[in-house]
C-alpha cells in the first residue's frame, strides 16, 4: 500500500470513529426521559379536548360555545412514542377518530386551570403536529409553527415555548389550537395533534424546553452528520481526482454524493429550522434520489476499464421515466423503474466481480449503496425493521447503512490513488 493511501485510511478511520462517538453521545443524551423532578412540577395538558373540523377565527374566543363539539382524548398510553424520532406522549391524530379523509383546518380547545402563586407560566407547544398550528390563550395568539393563514407556509414542528400573560396564577383560561394539515398522503392515524401541550412554571418550563430540544437534535443528528460526511467525501474525491486510477468513477461518485447529501440534509433543516417549508421538503424527498441513483449507475459503469455506453443510456432513461411517473403519481411505473435500477446495479456488480484488483471492496461498497437506495424492495421482504430505537431515539436502517457505506466508499476512493512515483512520471 502506498504511504499516501495508508495515511488517508488512518484519517478516514479516525474521522469515522469521531462521527460515531458524536452521534452516540447525542442519542444517549436526547433519548433520556424527561427528568421526573421537572415533570412533577409541570402539567401535561392531555385528557379530553373539544375538537371541530373546519375553520372559524371566533373559535379562539373563550366565550365561543363548544359544547356540541366532538371530544378527542389526548391521553397517551404508557411508554408510547412516535415511530420516527421517538417523541414521548404520542397519540393518534384525527384520522383515527372518524375523520380519515379530512385535511385542512381543525381546532382543539380545552379549559386549563393555572395553579395559584406568583410564578410566571409557560405553555410548551406540542412537539408533533400535522402540519402547522397556532396556539391561543383566552383568544390571544401566543405563537405557533409556520404560517397557516392563507397563503400558508407550513414548516416542521419544533419545540416551542410560549409565555402566558402575567398575573394568571390561580385563574382559568381556554387554550385553543388551530391546526392546518397539508393535503398529502396520510396514514390511518394522521392529522392534527400527536402530542399535547404542557403547562410549566418558569424556570421549569425553560429546563423542559431544553430537554425537548435535546431530543429533537438527537432525532436528526444522523441526518446532519452523514450529509456533512458525504460533502467532505465528495471534496476528497475531487482532491484525489488528478491522482486516481479511476477518474470517471470518482467524478460521478462525487456528483452522486452531493445529491445524496442535499437530500438527507433536508431532514435536519426541516426539523431544526424554518428555512424550508414542508412542500419543498416533500418534493425533494420524492425526486432527489432519482438523479443520485442515475449518477451512481454511471459511476460504477466506469469502475471497469471499458464502460458500456448502453448502461449510461439505460440509467438516464430510467431516471427520466421515474421522474415522470413520480410527477403523475403512477406508482406501478415508479415501482417498475426502481426494479429496473436494481437490475442495473446487479449487472454492474457482475461486471465488477470480473474487474480485477479491489473487486471485493468495490462489490461490498456497491452492495451497501444498492440496499440503502432500495431497502423497500430488498429488505422489507426479509422483515427488516425500517427504524430502530437505540437509547429511545429513532435511527433508520438507511442511516445505519450509510454509517458503513461512507467510510467504505472513502477507503475505496483512497485505494484508487496511484503510487507517488507514477504521479511524478
Amino acid at each position: 500500500m502506498d504511504p499516501a493511501q495508508r495515511r488517508m485510511r488512518a484519517w478516514i478511520a479516525l474521522a469515522t470513529l469521531l462521527a460515531w462517538a458524536i452521534v452516540i453521545v447525542a442519542l444517549q443524551r436526547g433519548g433520556r426521559p424527561d427528568p421526573p423532578s421537572l415533570r412533577a412540577q409541570a402539567i401535561l395538558l392531555d385528557g379530553p379536548w373539544r375538537f371541530h373540523v373546519g375553520d372559524d377565527p371566533r373559535w379562539a374566543d373563550p366565550q365561543s360555545n363548544d359544547h356540541d363539539w366532538e371530544v378527542i382524548d389526548l391521553t397517551a398510553t404508557p411508554g408510547s412514542h412516535d415511530g420516527d424520532v421517538g417523541l414521548p406522549d404520542y397519540v393518534h391524530g384525527w384520522m383515527a377518530h372518524g375523520h380519515s379523509t379530512h385535511t385542512g383546518y381543525a381546532w382543539y380547545r380545552r379549559v386549563v386551570s393555572v395553579p395559584a402563586g406568583t410564578a410566571s407560566w409557560d405553555i410548551l407547544g406540542p412537539t408533533l403536529v400535522e402540519d402547522g398550528y397556532e396556539l391561543y390563550w383566552n383568544g390571544q395568539l401566543l405563537g405557533g409553527s409556520g404560517k397557516i393563514s392563507a397563503p400558508q407556509r407550513v414548516v416542521g414542528t419544533r419545540p416551542m415555548q410560549f409565555a402566558l400573560p402575567a398575573g394568571g396564577g390561580g385563574s382559568q383560561g381556554v387554550v385553543a389550537v388551530r391546526v392546518f394539515m397539508l393535503p398529502h398522503s396520510a396514514s390511518a392515524e394522521g392529522g392534527g395533534l400527536h402530542t399535547p401541550p404542557m403547562l410549566a412554571p418558569r424556570p421549569i418550563g425553560d429546563a423542559l424546553h431544553r430537554v425537548q430540544w435535546e431530543r429533537t437534535v438527537a432525532g436528526y443528528i444522523v441526518d446532519a452528520i452523514e450529509p456533512l460526511a458525504m460533502f467532505l467525501l465528495a471534496g476528497m474525491a475531487l482532491w484525489c481526482l488528478p491522482r486516481s486510477s479511476r477518474r470517471g468513477f470518482v467524478v460521478f461518485a462525487a456528483v452522486a454524493l452531493v445529491l445524496m447529501a442535499a437530500r438527507r440534509l433536508n431532514n435536519a433543516i426541516v426539523a431544526w429550522t424554518d428555512l424550508m417549508d414542508l412542500p419543498t421538503y416533500s418534493w425533494l424527498a420524492r425526486f432527489m434520489w432519482i438523479p443520485a441513483a442515475a449518477a451512481w449507475a454511471m459511476a460504477w459503469n466506469r469502475w471497469v476499464e471499458r464502460p458500456w455506453r448502453w448502461i449510461d443510456v439505460a440509467a438516464v432513461v430510467l431516471a427520466i421515466a421515474t421522474i415522470v411517473a413520480t410527477a403523475v403519481h403512477s406508482a406501478s411505473v415508479t415501482n417498475g423503474c426502481r426494479l429496473g435500477f436494481i437490475a442495473l446495479f446487479f449487472l454492474l456488480g457482475a461486471r465488477i466481480i470480473r474487474s480485477g484488483p479491489m473487486r471485493i471492496l468495490a462489490l461490498a461498497t456497491l452492495g451497501l449503496m444498492t440496499v440503502s437506495f432500495f431497502g423497500g424492495e430488498l429488505l422489507d421482504p426479509l422483515g427488516t425493521p425500517g427504524i430502530w430505537f437505540p437509547f429511545g431515539i429513532g435511527v433508520s436502517r438507511t442511516q445505519y447503512l450509510y454509517a458503513a457505506l461512507i467510510p467504505l466508499l472513502a477507503i475505496l476512493i483512497a485505494s484508487t490513488l496511484r503510487a507517488r512515483t507514477q504521479w511524478d512520471s
